[in-house]
């Protein structure tokens, strides 16, 4: 082989080498920034579904708060009619009561 054509081939080879590790790093960027940006999809997504969670339970907190103001009327209007027909029961039977103490009066 001649002198020329031998440099040439270093040459050439030296050319492929050197492009081949230029052209890694540039590589290892582009998969360091995918990998970045996929964390940060990934990140974004986890934070969406935390928000929808917190908001699907607040819906839950206010419908049960809801429930239990609506139990708690119900409860105060049995209260209200309980003490309603306690205190028919008692007038009625005082009424009786003071008609029996009549009779005896009456009788005696």
């Amino acid at each position: 082989m001649s002198k020329p054509i031998l440099l040439v081939c270093l040459l050439v080879i030296l050319i492929v080498t050197s492009q081949f590790e230029w052209r890694q790093p540039l590589v290892e960027l582009d998969t360091a920034t995918s990998s970045s940006q996929k964390q940060q999809q990934i990140s974004d997504r986890e934070e969406a579904v935390k928000e929808k969670i917190i908001i699907s339970q607040e819906r839950h907190i206010q419908r049960l708060n809801e429930l239990v103001r609506s139990l708690q009327l119900q409860l105060l209007q049995c209260k209200g009619e309980n003490e309603t027909q306690n205190a028919t029961k008692s007038y009625h039977l005082n009424k009786q009561f003071i008609e029996v103490e009549r009779k005896q009066i009456l009788e005696g």
